[in-house]
């Protein structure tokens, strides 16, 4: 009897031809672009894509090896989340100086800081997402927030951060545990 996954594997996926792109929505950095492709069969297909500035999110520990996650209000959820500090990398900024600039802005906190992991945001979006841990963390100034940005900084154990984690109740979940694997934490 054959195996349905060898027909399956054995099968050539190639790339799509883009054909047309076309920006539908645009704010605050983010956007919808519809893209029309033409499919390995010929046939053409429109997809909506996210797209945007790439981000970093911060796991951030201070010198006593607490977590400095920020606590804000996200419209998408309509409900306060407790996060690692993060945010948008700006057009040709560099992904270390941006997750400097967020934690530095957001908490307040500087430290040793090393980029460690990018993921992509979904199968259908260009945003891509990076991981930076901050370690030896000391507070060096007070919070410069954008208008919009309402955040309260929280201390945590790296016990509480993981039921955090768990709870899946935050945004950038996998980052969080990147970070953690990265630092040998988890």
């Amino acid at each position: 009897m054959k195996d349905i996954d060898d027909d399956y594997m054995k099968q050539e996926i190639t790339k799509w031809e883009p054909l047309e792109r076309e920006m539908v929505f645009e704010k605050y950095s983010r956007g919808i672009e519809r893209v029309r492709f033409e499919m390995p069969d010929k046939r053409k297909e429109d997809y909506y894509l996210m797209c945007g500035n790439h981000s970093v999110a911060i796991l951030a520990l201070t010198e006593d090896e607490d977590i400095i996650l920020v606590k804000q209000y996200r419209p998408g959820p309509d409900r306060v989340l407790v996060e690692m500090p993060g945010g948008a990398v700006e057009k040709g900024e560099d992904i270390k100086k941006a997750a400097e600039r967020e934690l530095l802005e957001e908490t307040g906190y500087a430290g040793d800081l090393k980029v460690v992991a990018s993921v992509f945001d979904d199968a259908y979006s260009t945003v891509e997402r990076h991981c930076a841990v901050a370690t030896d963390c000391r507070k060096v100034g007070d919070q410069k927030l954008d208008q919009t940005e309402f955040i309260e900084v929280d201390l945590v154990s790296l016990q509480e951060f993981r039921d955090i984690l768990r709870n899946g109740r935050m945004t950038d979940v996998e980052l969080g545990y990147m970070a953690l694997d990265h630092l040998g934490l988890l």
